[in-house]
């Protein structure tokens, strides 16, 4: 192929064709979109697969130190666009594509559904880290599940949430490639029988892990990370007997016994089926990677003397945590290595980041589970903490119960039962992992003060922070190309594009926030994408927003402490004040939402229900929806993500204080910016100390102050008889009037906030979050003063960059250059 760097647009029609030709088996002259998609990627395949053999070649010769990343998502959107932009290959395509008749580029971009390998933040972030790690030239390696059908396809009907399988490798993809020749055994249940230090793992199932590689290109370098993916693979393909004595069902349920660990992402795990396949699903993919990682250095190093000199694994959530418990296995049981110095090198090679502080979101496994599941496995973790408690006993001499908070197997009621006992994954990941972080500066001091306080008393130099980032690349090159094209404007450098690369560059926006010109064109481009966002919202869910009006967005997984809630009951009382007649000092306001919630999650199906109930009164009501309109924008994705945040006016960040760990939605948003509202959580402060504290609008009680309220007794009710706004916002939606159909549809949700504890203290902090609103409403009726506030949030975000996270656990974490 030509080189890229002089890649014209004629060059590009002669590629395009020659793949339509050869790959797609199809007449250039009567191609259609979704041809010219995939002659379009073969085009970019094909350099990527030369980048990657040539990275892969090179680390192999260096015999590099390798960052391994452990993740059970990686949410990686659509690939085409991100592909194109890494190798300068988008203006030759635009150019091709504008020359001729037919679909343009962002048409064909479009053709590519989202990869549906996540669901939230967790699976962005570690998206974005191998951007990073990719453009910063690190040796890396991702590793995750090859999900057939994500975790769900959301819409809407009747105003809830519907799951369907997300299909998106129905009709396949050009951006993996299959790698037969890597797969590898993975044994679950049997017994083990035990020979001093090392036992004979007698397993009664087996499956086959094979290997599909997703190359992850840099931006600036010809260097790529790779993202492989493990697809679970029965070890025949049917009971061939069964078929033969026309058994039909029995041999394809062979096959599909098997198979379905890699088919969902997070299965409703409330029935212990559901539980038994998770766990399954989680060590399916870390025995897999474990086996692959040990088999690459011992081909490049013949031992594993140096094993901990050579690769770096990092644990990305407790999900991977049976991989500390793995590689002791294959380290003593089949490699021979004695357990000594087997657990040496693993308490150099892992680390673990955190992302919460909720206790009951730290993932447990009953002892009785895990026994069952994964025999070998449970004697070790046994081990594990038998030699880590007699640590903490020579250290600390009689403190019992300093060993029953820091015991890797919670006895529970003390009963002796193993169906009682419970296996803590986040204390095996910070027993076994010599560096542990949080994501943000608030998440990380409260870490170390509450859920790990005592692991930070013990091992106080393993526990540091290490706050999220975005990749400017994907959340403002391409997801904003207008707003990107002024910045190359005003910011001078010889190649228009240093601050993709040099985030901290956005700085020099500051002087522009007070020239008229500057704000004008910022505020052009924030209405074309608004405008671009309201055809989107038109045609997927029928309600036309005022691109004018300002866009309010809440886009984020559906949880209790994210508080959506709060924000729908800010909107009730917006729409009950325009009804009495008060509204006068309103800016006109279009409330956006989107996210999915858990299958079995029930109290966030009914806030998705209840923001549907709420837009269809709001939206029809003529004497209201001049000013206010509602919209709950269903199966939010990255490529969603890609509309909405351009668009945004105000980010609504508002979840109860210390209880986010950091969010990257803030930080997104922010960049292409919209001002915040929200919290003292997460890294909202971080936000408003780069931002400026006059150029964001925080409320609510701090993360001390709701520590206070909950240990002075908190009194929701009397909030709730005391304040008219919120009593008359709530007993609307208890009394049915968003529900006239089922008028106590909401009866559990009013009964939760006034009655039951109101746990995420909306009530605590609605006061103060409505009157928030009206200073937001004051400052969007001052144009040029928004607008001002606005460019100094995109100025202030270069702190936020995926790059600088990486380079600081390159530094002091993964030790590498």
């Amino acid at each position: 192929m030509p080189d890229p760097h002089t890649f014209d647009c004629a060059e590009m029609r002669t590629c395009l064709d020659r793949q339509l030709l050869c790959s797609v088996a199809t007449d250039p002259a009567s191609a259609g979109t979704a041809d010219l998609y995939q002659a379009l990627s073969q085009v970019a395949r094909e350099q990527l697969a030369e980048r990657w053999v040539d990275t892969q070649r090179a680390d192999t010769n260096d015999k590099a130190r390798r960052v391994y990343y452990l993740s059970m998502e990686f949410l990686i959107g659509r690939t085409l666009n991100n592909a194109l932009s890494a190798l300068d290959l988008r203006d030759s395509a635009a150019k091709a594509f504008a020359g001729a008749a037919g679909p343009s580029l962002d048409q064909v971009i479009e053709c590519e559904p989202d990869a549906a390998l996540g669901n939230g933040g967790l699976g962005r972030l570690a998206a974005c880290f191998l951007d990073s790690m990719a453009t910063l030239e690190l040796p890396s390696w991702g590793y995750g599940m090859r999900y057939e059908y994500g975790m769900f396809a959301q819409s809407i009907l009747n105003g809830g949430q519907v799951e369907h399988p997300d299909a998106w490798l129905e009709n396949g993809t050009p951006w993996e490639f299959p790698r037969p020749n890597t797969h590898y055994t993975v044994r679950f249940g049997g017994t083990a029988e035990h020979h001093g230090e090392w036992a004979e793992w007698r397993a009664t199932d087996s499956v086959e892990a094979k290997a599909f590689d997703y190359v992850i290109p840099g931006h600036g370098t010809e260097r790529v990370s790779t993202l492989r993916l493990w697809k679970a693979a029965a070890p025949a393909q049917i009971d061939l007997g069964a078929f033969n004595t026309g058994d039909y069902a029995r041999a394809a349920d062979f096959k599909n016994r098997f198979e379905n660990i890699s088919w969902v992402l997070y299965p409703n795990d409330s029935t212990p089926a559901g539980r038994e396949l998770r766990l399954r699903q989680e060590y399916f993919f870390v025995a897999a990677s474990m086996q692959d990682i040990l088999a690459r250095h011992l081909a490049e190093h013949g031992s594993f003397d140096n094993l901990a000199g050579c690769v770096a694994i990092h644990l990305n959530d407790t999900h991977p945590a049976i991989g500390v418990a793995e590689l002791m296995r294959v380290l003593v049981d089949e490699h021979g290595m004695a357990w000594n110095a087997a657990w040496e090198q693993c308490g150099r090679i892992f680390s673990y980041t955190n992302h919460t502080l909720m206790p009951e979101a730290l993932e447990t496994w009953t002892v009785e589970l895990i026994q069952h599941v994964l025999p070998r496995h449970m004697r070790i973790i046994y081990r594990i903490n038998q030699e880590f408690l007699n640590e903490v006993v020579r250290r600390h001499p009689g403190d019992v119960d300093l060993m029953r908070r820091v015991s890797i197997i919670d006895d529970g009621n003390g009963s002796g039962m193993d169906h009682d006992k419970r296996v803590r994954m986040a204390h095996l990941c910070i027993v076994g992992s010599h560096r542990i972080n949080g994501v943000s500066q608030l998440h990380s001091d409260l870490m170390v003060q509450t859920i790990f306080a005592d692991f930070a008393r013990l091992y106080p130099e393993r526990f540091h922070n290490k706050t999220n980032g975005v990749t400017p690349r994907r959340w403002l090159a391409q997801a904003n190309p207008g707003l990107a094209g002024l910045i190359d404007e005003r910011i001078s450098n010889k190649a228009g594009e240093n601050w993709r690369l040099d985030l901290d560059r956005l700085q020099e926006l500051r002087a522009s926030a007070g020239d008229d010109g500057f704000r004008t064109a910022f505020a052009a481009t924030k209405r074309s994408n608004k405008l671009r966002l309201a055809d989107y919202v038109l045609r997927e869910t029928g309600v036309a927003l005022d691109p004018d009006s300002l866009f309010d967005v809440q886009v984020k997984r559906i949880h209790e402490y994210k508080r959506q809630l709060l924000n729908v009951l800010h909107v009730v009382t917006r729409y009950n004040a325009l009804l009495h007649g008060y509204g006068k000092s309103f800016a006109p306001r279009s409330v956006i939402f989107a996210g999915k919630a858990a299958s079995s999650y029930h109290m966030a199906k009914q806030v998705i229900r209840l923001i549907n109930d709420v837009a269809a009164v709001v939206n029809n009501d003529p004497r209201t929806n001049e000013y206010l309109k509602v919209v709950f924008i269903p199966n939010y994705g990255v490529s969603v993500a890609e509309l909405i945040m351009p668009a945004a006016d105000l980010s609504e960040q508002i979840s109860t204080a210390g209880t986010e760990a950091s969010g990257t939605g803030n930080m997104k948003l922010s960049l292409n910016g919209a001002l915040t509202i929200g919290t003292e959580d997460g890294a909202n402060i971080e936000i408003r100390d780069q931002v400026g504290a006059d150029n964001i609008f925080i409320f609510g009680n701090s993360a001390a102050q709701v520590a206070d309220i909950r240990r002075s007794g908190y009194r929701p009710e009397a909030i709730f008889q005391n304040d008219p706004a919120l009593n008359e916002a709530l007993n609307k939606v208890d009394g049915g009037f968003f529900s006239p159909g089922e008028r106590t549809r909401y009866h559990d949700v009013f009964n939760s906030l006034v009655h039951y504890g109101d746990h995420y203290l909306l009530l605590a902090d609605y006061a103060d979050y409505v009157a928030t609103q009206l200073r937001v409403d004051a400052l969007y009726l001052t144009p040029a003063e928004w607008q001002r506030k606005a460019i100094l949030n995109v100025a202030g975000m270069g702190h936020f960059s995926a790059d600088r996270t990486i380079r600081n656990y390159a530094d002091d974490t993964w030790n590498m250059k």
